[in-house]
């Protein structure tokens, strides 16, 4: 009933349970584990609009998609009209569905006017949405946040801008952007805003299992969810709520599949990046992976010491052997 394809654009979903863009976290490798579990659509990490319009080779690298499944999107931000049209256009040769962030709260993004900032300026947001637009060859989402901070809930007001401008769907994170991840998001605005537009509109905040992501369809009607912090160490939670929608029974994840999956994780890490940067940039998702399972914290601390593959691997086998 609730799980289904979904159609973005011209875009056709294999199914509506998606997985968030999130900076220093959905890079190629991590796309292509949660691709493996079930997400029906990945999205790269936020690629600078400004770093693409003077050929920043690092944010080039954001955009690498290859060996991906189809369709991918490519996660935009900036404030700039005429970058974020050249932005637009240039993302729009290589992935299936242009994202636009309009909802980041981190204090370096908003200091210089993107992300969540946007919330405060709707006539500059409907000039950068219609850019955007403008010069894509391929459907326009846009990300946001219920407002900038609680005297400015300004999300039904922005998803009809959006819709009016020829977005394609919109995605609605219930918190605002002076809450950042912290207290309950709320699942009401979103409800609003599916209620206020008519193109899709996915449902995005505190959808921590299969229970939540069940729960989120029941009370806001969204056409589709989004899932984030969530499935950091955890890409099986795709495959966990597309199970629990269907009324199938729930796979056990062993330990010895979520090791397998570490070391193919590590390797492609590897792969993109390089051992050296590789092994580091793992800590982070390796402390989500390990996190609950006994002896976690003495494990993570012999982790985060290790700079060789061969090494981390040892550590990882001899760790999952134990438990």
């Amino acid at each position: 009933m609730y799980l289904k394809k979904l159609k973005i654009g011209n875009v056709e979903l294999k199914n509506n349970i998606l997985l968030a863009p999130m900076a220093g976290i959905t890079d190629l490798p991590f796309r292509r584990i949660c691709e493996k579990y079930g997400a029906g659509l990945t999205c790269t990490e936020m690629v600078s609009s400004k770093g693409l319009f003077y050929n920043d080779s690092k944010t080039n690298l954001l955009l690498n998609i290859e060996d991906e499944q189809r369709p991918v999107a490519a996660q935009i931000f900036g404030s700039d009209i005429e970058t974020m049209g050249f932005a637009s256009e240039y993302v729009s040769n290589i992935v299936d569905i242009v994202d636009v962030n309009m909802g980041c709260p981190a204090p370096k993004i908003v200091k210089n006017g993107d992300g969540s900032k946007l919330l405060t300026n709707l006539e500059l947001l409907e000039k950068v949405a219609e850019a955007v637009v403008k010069k894509s060859k391929v459907p326009v989402t846009v990300k946001i946040r219920k407002g900038f901070d609680s005297s400015s809930i300004v999300a039904v007001e922005v998803a009809k801008i959006l819709e009016k401008v020829g977005v394609s769907a919109i995605t609605i994170h219930g918190r605002t952007r002076a809450e950042f991840y912290s207290g309950q998001a709320d699942w009401q605005i979103i409800k609003k805003v599916k209620e206020a537009v008519k193109i899709p509109v996915i449902g995005n905040g505190d959808i921590k299992s299969k229970e939540d992501a069940k729960r989120m369809f029941e009370e806001t009607n969204v056409d589709g969810i989004m899932i984030g912090r969530a499935a950091i160490g955890n890409p099986f939670i795709f495959e966990e709520i597309i199970n629990y929608l269907q009324g199938k029974e729930q796979r056990i994840i062993t330990n010895e599949e979520k090791l397998q999956i570490i070391l193919e994780h590590i390797e492609l890490e590897i792969k993109e990046k390089g051992e050296n940067i590789a092994i580091k940039e793992m800590r982070k998702h390796l402390a989500y992976y390990i996190r609950g399972l006994k002896d976690a914290s003495a494990t993570r601390e012999k982790i985060n010491r290790i700079e060789s593959k061969d090494e981390l691997f040892e550590c990882l086998k001899a760790y999952f052997e134990n438990i």
